[in-house]
């Protein structure tokens, strides 16, 4: 028996479920001709009345209303077209078999929000050092190995090793920044919302009223963390993790700057309901490993002090 799936008006796809079923909810007046269904065997999504003889809808409804008049009409092309057709033109906003997708420029605001909190925000940056350090280093290998060709090529120049050397750290320095700032700027203003360590712990950044925001206003969010990171010595990150903890709407300063919020994937949509309150698998296993690394390093300081201790001693 075939397996069928169907498409709400909202776009949200349902099932599987049998034909009995289809059947049951189209002459409920849950589904109608034009709603968009689909079955293993079908190339593409159809609308119900291209399929309504395979699911024996052709016959005479319960209620004594021949239908099959409008089955031939949408059949011969004399029917109207369905609304949600009109509007995604010529580009269906289905491919079979059809995921769930998020419409991240349509808002949903009044719904229940629920923000992404300081270990939910940590496990995602977490990843997030980890994708730009290789990155970074990527870019910075070829370049220290390039630059170190050209200092045994200009010993003897004091003059141009000290120039050579400032050119390295300002390019050091300008990808250590960038490739993050571009990254996350990239990332941000997607139609995901999220950077990659995000998108594991199941969060998006999003404008306080949820509309996405665009690639600068991510790109100038790095950097005003970075900024406010170099010019208080640290002492702002400790600051924003502070705030992130304990503020309503757990806003870091680099969030109030420039208007941000970091929530869950599913706030300002149609379905607030399906939102992670908890930390999520994801969040947990990256701050086990986390606490494990953290824990093998204090480990092996104590061990290496232990040592030194002893080779001092036995002197």
């Amino acid at each position: 028996m075939s397996e069928w799936y169907y498409a709400d008006a909202q776009r949200e796809r349902h099932g599987p479920v049998d034909a009995g079923a289809i059947r049951e909810k189209f002459h409920q007046g849950e589904l109608d001709l034009t709603t968009l269904v689909w079955r293993e065997g079908m190339s593409q999504w159809q609308p119900l009345s291209a399929v309504a003889e395979e699911l024996e809808l052709l016959a005479q409804a319960t209620t004594g209303i021949d239908l099959r008049g409008d089955y031939a009409a949408i059949e011969n092309g004399t029917a109207p077209e369905p609304a949600i057709l009109s509007a995604a033109g010529a580009h269906s906003p289905y491919a079979a078999p059809g995921s769930i997708s998020v419409d991240s420029s349509h808002v949903m605001a009044g719904g229940d929000i629920v923000h992404a909190g300081f270990l939910r925000r940590f496990a995602a940056s977490t990843i997030d050092s980890l994708v730009t350090g290789v990155v970074s280093y990527a870019l910075l290998i070829p370049l220290a190995l390039v630059m170190g060709v050209s200092l045994v090529s200009m010993a003897g120049s004091e003059m141009a090793n000290v120039g050579a050397m400032l050119v390295f750290y300002a390019l050091y320095y300008a990808i250590c920044i960038l490739v993050p700032a571009i990254y996350f700027g990239w990332m941000q203003s997607s139609s995901n919302m999220a950077s990659l360590g995000k998108l594991a712990v199941g969060a998006k950044v999003v404008r306080a009223n949820g509309e996405r925001i665009s690639f600068w206003r991510a790109f100038l969010r790095y950097i005003a963390m970075t900024a406010l990171a170099l010019v208080t010595c640290g002492i702002a990150m400790l600051v924003s993790a502070i705030m992130v903890g304990v503020s309503e709407r757990k806003q870091g300063l680099h969030d109030m700057i420039c208007d941000t919020v970091v929530v869950d994937k599913w706030a300002f949509t149609a379905h607030p309901e399906r939102q992670e309150r908890g930390l999520g698998t994801v969040t947990i296993v990256v701050l086990s490993l986390f606490g494990l690394l953290m824990a093998a390093i204090v480990v092996l300081m104590i061990v290496a002090i232990s040592m030194g201790a002893s080779s001092g001693f036995n002197h």
